[in-house]
């Protein structure tokens, strides 16, 4: 199935658009992914479907948007729910940004986490803006080793 998230006629009309739904561990087809990752401009290795599938496999929360029964969001996140959660992936793609989606997803992750669980994320430069409007604070204290490939 090939999905064109980005190409519209003409501006969307966002109140006449039905709910967005949620789901909460849903299975989600790989190359539907990759078009939301694409759709987005979060850079992920979108060519490598067998490395997407592994992505979301391994993950212990997989939160999802879904727009008309087509996936518009998706949120990734690894956690041991009781001391701390990694948000590997926030990605929306562009033509639904703006709308609270992905605050939605963030909120549904810490909803599952509970408020004992710290939710940490490394964020792309051009997102650095976004995070603190919805409640992340910066820190300083952090270190990586950088994947190779």
């Amino acid at each position: 199935m090939t999905i064109n998230l980005t190409a519209r006629q003409s501006p969307l009309n966002f109140n006449a658009m039905p709910a967005i739904e949620y789901r909460h561990n849903f299975p989600l087809p790989v190359a539907d992914v990759a078009a939301v990752f694409d759709a987005s401009g979060i850079r992920r290795p979108t060519r490598d479907l067998a490395r997407i599938e592994r992505m979301f496999a391994n993950a212990d929360l997989n939160l999802s948007a879904w727009h008309e029964g087509q996936l518009v969001g998706v949120c990734r996140a690894l956690t041991d729910f009781s001391y701390c959660c990694y948000l590997s992936d926030l990605a929306v793609a562009k033509a639904y940004q703006n709308q609270g989606i992905g605050h939605e997803l963030i909120a549904r992750v810490r909803a599952a986490i509970s408020d004992e669980v710290a939710l940490i994320l490394l964020s792309a430069p051009e997102a650095m803006a976004y995070y603190p409007k919805i409640g992340f604070e910066k820190i300083e204290n952090g270190f990586i080793i950088k994947r190779s490939r």
